[in-house]
């Protein structure tokens, strides 16, 4: 399956408890079709004291959402958008926003 989200995109949940919000992806793990989004899912990790974090306690993390849970906000009109792809006639694949039909790169 081909993955239409990217790292950087501003995407909209669509469903779950953080439902409505939006951020910016962070990270794509391709092989468990999932997602990191910035401030979404946050849930808190007891970690111990290390050279890296002298405190320790309780920190708050951001875990990985279903690709399936999010949409592509569309750049030009800001709001949730489906996403097409097409050929360009030189071979090129590029993403577009169904809603406004034009290029996302």
């Amino acid at each position: 399956m081909a993955l239409r989200l990217r790292k950087n995109d501003t995407v909209q949940v669509i469903s779950g408890d953080d439902k409505g919000k939006t951020g910016k992806i962070l990270r794509v793990i391709t092989e468990k079709n999932r997602a990191v989004v910035e401030g979404i899912n946050v849930v808190k990790r007891h970690t111990k004291p290390s050279q890296k974090n002298q405190q320790g306690g309780i920190m708050p993390k951001e875990a990985s959402v279903n690709l399936s849970n999010l949409m592509l906000v569309c750049p030009k009109s800001g709001k949730p958008t489906r996403l097409g792809v097409k050929i360009l006639t030189d071979g090129k694949r590029v993403r577009f926003s169904k809603k406004a039909k034009e290029s996302i790169e």
